[in-house]
């Protein structure tokens, strides 16, 4: 009974040093990690920028709404507002910097998972 070769089959799929190929799979699933974290980056800078363009429209309304005051108190309802919104504005940049880092950490593992050759003892 002839018996198959089972050698031969894997040297046709990586050539007869496999081991060259190791150092280019790396590289590719190091890319792939840096283009996942960067795509990542622009979303988030993206929605920063749209943050602090909010912010400038606060700033400019407390200004506005300060100068058409006519008393002390009205400037004071008017301020008590601005900082109420502020500190609304604060916790929710804390809310989206916490998901944006917990996003660009499950990318990072997932892209490690998905192409990176684990160690083996």
């Amino acid at each position: 009974m002839a018996s198959k070769d089972t050698t031969g089959s894997t040297a046709a799929k990586t050539g007869p040093l496999p081991f060259l190929n190791w150092g280019q799979e790396r590289t590719e699933a190091a890319m792939a990690v840096q283009k996942t974290i960067l795509e990542s980056y622009e979303q988030a800078s993206r929605a920063w920028l749209e943050r602090m363009q909010s912010e400038v429209t606060l700033w400019s309304n407390l200004a506005n709404k300060l100068s058409a005051t006519h008393s002390a108190p009205e400037a004071l309802e008017t301020y008590t507002n601005f900082v109420s919104q502020r500190v609304q504005m604060a916790a929710e940049d804390g809310r989206r910097i916490a998901a944006e880092s917990q996003k660009v950490a499950q990318k990072i593992a997932q892209s490690f998972g998905n192409g990176w050759p684990t160690a083996t003892t």
